[in-house]
């Protein structure tokens, strides 16, 4: 039995019961979520893609949803592996299927489709991740790949959520912060990430870094110019490296987190007409047992 499909035909959504499936169209979109975040951070768009007869799939990646002590215990390849199985899965189901995400999310995105080429119609990469050079992020935070090559650096590195937390909405924020703040990771994520975590964030980026010029798959990537965590720097950097074409948009009233922040609703109507335009399902399409 292929382990991306239950014993019920139910698609591998991770553990525990934060991922979710929502719609019920034909043409399907897998939405990855960030390092230390949670599925939650991807619902309105997976909501509004939905609406406009998408069938969108939003796992938990391993390690996610709980501890510092459970993200620790996983690294990049067992986080990739999660969003593979998903991938798997939908491709069993759906003829066409987009792959999207935020933050780390979207860099896994290009690595899927890099590992799969020709079975992504198409990438939706939100707030892309590539390096932590955002106004909000401590100047120490450019060393980081010096740091993860040298012995126990790994120690020496850790990333602590502060204030604005991605988030310009001050009503959103002060939710999201008392949410962190009372542990509750399902929903809000994790307030802390270690070195270790940050090194296999860097080990994934390296690895799509290398693999970006034969990603031909058609890309949509949205970045806020206000970001504090990353840069439009990256947005920039996936124009110039991907291998196919891509169409970049940046916003300039929100901050990292655009999915949930100010301008959520301009990323949902992008990626709704990202969607339609690179669409190609037969009426009379039937499910797609191609394995992936």
């Amino acid at each position: 039995m292929n382990a991306a499909v239950s014993l019920t035909g139910a698609i591998d959504l991770g553990e525990g019961d934060a991922g979710f499936v929502i719609g019920t169209g034909e043409v399907a979109v897998l939405l990855i979520h960030g390092l230390t975040g949670t599925p939650t951070e991807l619902r309105r768009v997976a909501m509004g893609l939905a609406k406009e007869g998408c069938t969108v799939y939003v796992p938990t990646l391993a390690g996610h949803c709980g501890d510092n002590a459970d993200l620790q215990a996983t690294g990049w390849q067992d986080w990739y592996a999660s969003a593979r199985n998903t991938f798997v899965g939908i491709r069993q189901k759906h003829a066409q299927v987009f792959v999207g995400g935020l933050s780390m999310g979207a860099v896994m995105s290009m690595h899927l489709a890099a590992e799969h080429p020709g079975q992504v119609a198409g990438l939706l990469l939100y707030s892309t991740t590539l390096r932590y050079d955002g106004w909000n992020m401590p100047k120490a935070a450019v060393l980081t790949p010096l740091l993860m090559a040298i012995p126990f650096g790994v120690h020496l590195c850790r990333f602590n959520e502060t204030p604005p937390y991605g988030i310009k909405d001050p009503r959103l924020r002060a939710i999201v912060e008392r949410q962190m703040k009372a542990g509750e990771s399902s929903h809000a994520g994790l307030l802390t990430m270690s070195g270790v975590s940050v090194r296999e964030l860097h080990r994934l980026i390296a690895a799509v870094k290398r693999a970006m010029p034969k990603v031909m798959t058609p890309a949509l990537v949205i970045h806020s110019r206000e970001d504090d965590i990353t840069s439009r720097w990256n947005a920039d950097y996936v124009e110039r490296r991907l291998g196919g074409p891509v169409t970049k948009v940046l916003l300039d009233n929100c901050y990292h987190m655009i999915t949930v922040d100010l301008q959520y609703r301009r990323v949902i109507e992008l990626s709704v007409d990202f969607v339609r335009n690179h669409s190609a399902v037969s009426e009379a399409a039937a499910p797609y047992a191609q394995q992936a």
